[in-house]
């Protein structure tokens, strides 16, 4: 079974590894160009290009649907492996494997379909989540589902450790969908249900910005939804610092939203309901550290309002 495989980020690579690991023949890789990262804006290979040229697989970087179509078609595949590729795939390029293009999709259709289904899952403060393998269709994430795998949503998950550990249960979820295609095997392909659709929208730098009057545990869930990326967001001291870590807190009275609560043995803030406890904060060009050493250089007293 001849495999392209389409992918970019590191959240793509456990699979790529998987399928060579299993023996599959992954005659190509379909990755976005080198884009500016970094302070210097270094043009930087993708994590999927420098795995890829680890493993020997030729790569290639097409900027639009009509270049990932030529792609496809000079290499004759049987199958279109899909993994967070962030570049639409016309319909002409989807009819071209003789057993189509499918995708693992990082949440349990058809809920959360689009951009950021880790992050909005963890935002909406669902419990459980998972990987969907489904047959890419014209749609948005909305073609017939193959496979799914679910996954516990951890009470302190960041969209980076969830990321981490679906990464590892797509391949999981996916080598027995091809293991059957390979033997000839029939699937079972099962139509998204009507309901229970939901859109998981790109994330915008400006959901960062901490609203304080919003209550502590939809705020815990807002830091740990944004990290790695854009990560959580207020003013201290007249800087605006970073929150990289934090956790609601039962807080008795009804504290003033952004006011210190107390800066010992924790910084503890007042929001529209309950207390934060800031674990974990960082100045504008520093390093994350715990919130007692950025105290030492921003000093706060009770009664000092933040945001």
């Amino acid at each position: 079974m001849r495999i392209v495989f389409a992918g970019t980020p590191a959240f793509a690579c456990p699979t790529l590894e998987a399928l060579k690991g299993a023996g599959y023949p992954v005659v190509a890789v379909l990755t976005q160009p080198d884009r500016p990262a970094g302070r210097g804006r270094k043009l930087t290979p993708t994590p999927v290009t420098m795995l890829a040229a680890k493993l020997g697989i030729p790569v290639h970087t097409p900027e639009n649907g009509a270049g990932a179509e030529q792609v496809v078609k000079e290499y004759h595949p049987d199958v279109v492996v899909v993994v967070a590729y962030g570049l639409i795939l016309p319909a002409s390029l989807l009819a071209i494997p003789r057993f189509g293009c499918l995708n693992i999709h990082a949440s349990l259709l058809p809920r959360w379909r689009g951009a950021a289904p880790i992050a909005r899952a963890i935002e909406a403060g669902d419990q459980q989540t998972g990987v969907t393998i489904m047959r890419l269709d014209e749609g948005l994430d909305t073609g017939p589902m193959l496979a799914h795998a679910t996954m516990d949503i951890g009470l302190t998950d960041t969209t980076a450790t969830l990321a981490d550990r679906l990464a590892q249960l797509g391949p999981a979820a996916l080598l027995p969908v091809l293991d059957a295609l390979d033997r000839g095997a029939s699937l079972q392909e099962v139509a998204q249900p009507a309901t229970g659709a939901t859109y998981a929208r790109k994330l915008r730098k400006e959901e960062g910005v901490i609203d304080w009057r919003r209550e502590a545990f939809a705020l815990d869930r807002q830091i740990r939804a944004l990290t790695p990326w854009p990560q959580a967001r207020t003013m201290i001291c007249g800087i605006a610092t970073k929150v990289c870590a934090a956790r609601a807190v039962e807080a008795g009275g009804e504290p003033a939203p952004g006011v210190v609560l107390r800066v010992k043995p924790d910084l503890l803030i007042g929001t529209g309901h309950g207390a934060l406890s800031l674990t974990s904060l960082q100045a504008p060009n520093g390093r994350a550290q715990p919130a007692a050493s950025f105290l030492q250089a921003h000093p706060l007293r009770p009664g000092d309002r933040i945001g």
